[in-house]
């Protein structure tokens, strides 16, 4: 069969509401589709939307699937399963007298999630709900100290009794963490050995995991967190995805499913540590949004994704992100390198209450999820929400959800919206609804000006980047008198998680702890032997990204590897990685190197005057990771046409309830607008996937990328 466009590239991110893919063709050509996920068979959702997305091409899922050469998958079944404790029944096996980890937590975890009032007072928050229960957790009487000598030696009697009683349990995986097994492994080794003999024994195979097989790092809390959701969680979702792929192959595709993971690179669904993926749809965004600023050159970008069940943001300062070693996920810490961002839980599902006692108007965290609101009757929802808002104020079209594929009923809002929000307020339903959606983006607009200013910068150094479902319909709200440098909404925006993944890297990543102290008056012989101690560890960790790689067919001379060392002042708390460029560290003036463009990043992150060389550094963990060559998208190039829109993109007008008056609103479609027009506000830009609103006092530019500049005439 002969085919005019070859698609190429599959990217999909399965959202809470929403599940969009990202197709892109030979030329570097895409299309962008969107349709309502599926939690119970998440592929149904991905194929839905992927037959909406080729449809822009007049092709079906059989015709275009067998031309795939990569398939990229991103979503958070991962992380439903751990929040609704749905796993695997886990044993634990730790150092003895470590048997409470997870009662006992950490001070900061037991705080995670809580409003600073709540954390002052004990009465008002608890502790989780331990991930393993004390029952399926046993000690092991052995010490490795801190400079990996054995202090105890490993009891292997007591080693196999524990793995006896936990096999009784009916345990149907085992893990072991041993407290300082990142400087020396030979304690969990003697244990798993012990546990596969008891096995034997037993004529049971089960799963089992050792710390220092996944996560060779300080932090022995985090470390357990991590290698218990593996195995908890993890392991489970592999099926999971295993499904999806299956599915894929089904319908003619011949490639390997991805998944995106939480440094931003992709990896196989056959990965070891599975667990990195756990967080992964809004990472995308924020690697598409790097890939999108490279190459229109700009380097402080703030990101914001707004959703259907959050408000996810991200900054990128100099061209680059963040990324944190030991995150918080689900009120867990972590020991997994993940891209930093904050994530709110309010989206425009997010339920609207009037609180009893005080009266107040309460947004979220709880959401309608892909059941949008009471406005659409198949969703069987009876709260409001803040999509029921904006559909009683005229902002999203009824008919025309989804391209019309999902009719709302902007009466059943309207009358919640009364009964619910304005009768217990005692005002209009519509000043109601839109009082309602001001402290929505208001709320938004305060999280995004705290995480600038925490970063001792101004919104004016930073374009606003908004993308997300949510996010045209809202960007409005949250930049008007925040005076950003520019407001940029790509004509993509719903599906530019997806689009993130598409840009991101083949790439695998490991880590290990260090803890190599460099003294500013350090002699050449000493550095030489920092570089044998890094170049050592690299080596290790290479062999894992050679294994990794060769699940996928993958040929070591193939696979680039790049050493980043993450680096802190002495006696400072926080680190920074830095990343060299280099396979291997080669000789005293590579380190040179690597403190200068540490003491370069320093000053991007905090303050030039904060550097402090005096006081020397510590080299907290070696990273090392290795991509290889993979497709990307290309930014659309169109020829620029007149300001005035073309006759056929407008749709009439529209009265919309703004503020504390009704507007009559020009409407269009997005997809018939031609670059080079200008629509002043206010506008509303329809299209199947989202909806923009340009708010009065504004303008939008739509730029030969397909990229809007939303403008403000002035500031209020």
């Amino acid at each position: 069969m002969s085919l005019k466009i070859a698609p190429r590239i599959l990217a999909i991110d399965a959202g809470g509401t929403m599940t969009d893919t990202f197709i892109i063709n030979e030329k570097g050509d895409f299309i962008v589709g969107k349709a309502q996920t599926t939690p119970e068979d998440e592929s149904e959702g991905f194929l839905n939307s992927s037959r909406d997305a080729l449809s822009y091409w007049d092709m079906t899922i059989e015709e275009a699937f067998p031309c795939l050469v990569t398939g990229i998958y991103s979503g958070t079944s991962m992380l439903n399963r751990l929040l609704e404790r749905k796993g695997r029944k886990v044993g634990v096996i730790v150092t003895k007298g470590m048997e409470d980890y997870f009662r006992l937590e950490r001070g900061v975890q037991s705080y995670l999630g809580y409003s600073y009032s709540d954390r002052l007072h004990v009465c008002t928050h608890q502790h989780n709900e331990p991930l393993i229960p004390l029952k399926q957790i046993r000690g092991v009487p052995e010490r490795i100290d801190v400079f990996g000598d054995a202090a105890i030696p490993f009891d292997e009697d007591a080693a196999r009794q524990a793995v006896r009683e936990l096999l009784d349990e009916g345990v149907e995986a085992l893990c072991v963490n041993f407290v300082f097994s990142y400087r020396n492994p030979a304690h969990e080794l003697q244990m798993k050995d012990a546990a596969e003999e008891v096995m034997r024994e037993r004529g049971v195979d089960i799963p089992l995991t050792i710390s220092s097989d996944h996560y060779s790092v300080r932090g022995d809390f985090p470390r357990l967190n991590t290698l218990a959701v593996e195995a908890f969680a993890a392991e489970p979702s592999r099926q999971h995805l295993r499904n999806i792929d299956t599915r894929v192959k089904d319908h003619g595709a011949h490639f390997d499913l991805r998944i995106m993971a939480s440094h931003g690179g992709t990896i196989s669904i056959e990965s070891k540590e599975l667990a990195r993926t756990l967080v992964s749809g809004p990472i995308g965004g924020v690697i598409g949004a790097r890939y999108l600023s490279e190459r229109i050159g700009i380097e402080n970008v703030f990101c914001t994704d707004i959703g259907g069940t959050s408000f996810d943001l991200a900054i990128i300062t100099g061209g680059e992100y963040d990324v944190k070693p030991y995150p918080d996920m689900a009120r867990m810490l972590l020991a997994i390198p993940l891209v930093e961002l904050d994530s709110v839980g309010e989206g425009t599902g997010s339920f609207v209450r009037i609180n009893p006692t005080s009266g107040r108007v309460e947004i979220g965290p709880d959401s309608a999820g892909y059941r949008i609101g009471t406005s659409w009757p198949e969703g069987d929802i009876s709260t409001v929400t803040i999509n029921d808002c904006d559909v009683v104020l005229g902002f999203i079209n009824p008919d025309y959800f989804l391209g019309g594929d999902i009719k709302l009923d902007r009466d059943k809002a309207l009358k919640a919206v009364e009964e619910q929000i304005a009768r217990p307020l005692g005002i209009d339903v519509y000043r109601a609804a839109s009082g309602v959606v001001e402290i929505f983006e208001e709320g938004l607009k305060n999280n995004v000006l705290s995480r600038i200013m925490g970063k001792g910068y101004a919104p004016m150094n930073y374009t606003l980047l908004n993308y997300g479902g949510g996010g045209p319909l809202h960007v409005g709200g949250i930049s008007q008198g925040m005076r950003f440098e520019n407001v940029l909404v790509p004509a993509w925006a719903a599906g530019f998680s997806a689009f993130g993944c598409s840009c991101s890297e083949f790439e695998y990543r490991f880590n290990a702890s260090l803890d190599l102290p460099l003294a500013p008056d350090v002699s050449p012989d000493e550095k030489d032997g920092l570089i044998d101690m890094i170049n050592g560890q690299a080596a290790f960790l290479r062999e894992k990204i050679v294994e990794e790689f060769g699940k996928s067919g993958v040929e070591e001379d193939d696979i680039a590897v790049r050493i980043a060392l993450r680096i802190q002042y002495m006696g400072q708390l926080r680190d920074l990685e830095v990343r060299t460029g280099h396979e291997w560290l080669d000789g005293p003036e590579s380190l040179d190197q690597v403190i200068a463009d540490f003491e370069v990043l320093y000053a991007k992150v905090y303050a030039l005057s904060a550097r402090s060389p005096e006081l020397g550094y510590l080299i907290t963990q070696i990273v090392l990771s290795g991509t290889i060559e993979v497709e990307k998208p290309a930014l659309p190039q169109e020829p620029l046409a007149d300001e005035s829109p073309p006759g056929d993109a407008t749709k009439g007008k529209r009265d919309v309830y703004w503020r504390d008056e009704w507007i009559e609103a020009d409407i269009y479609e997005m997809e018939r607008l031609k670059a080079g027009n200008r629509l002043e506000g206010l506008a509303i830009i329809e299209s199947p996937s989202t909806t923009f609103v340009v708010p009065p006092s504004s303008s939008a530019y739509l730029d030969e990328h397909r990229i809007f500049h939303l403008d403000w005439r002035e500031e209020v």
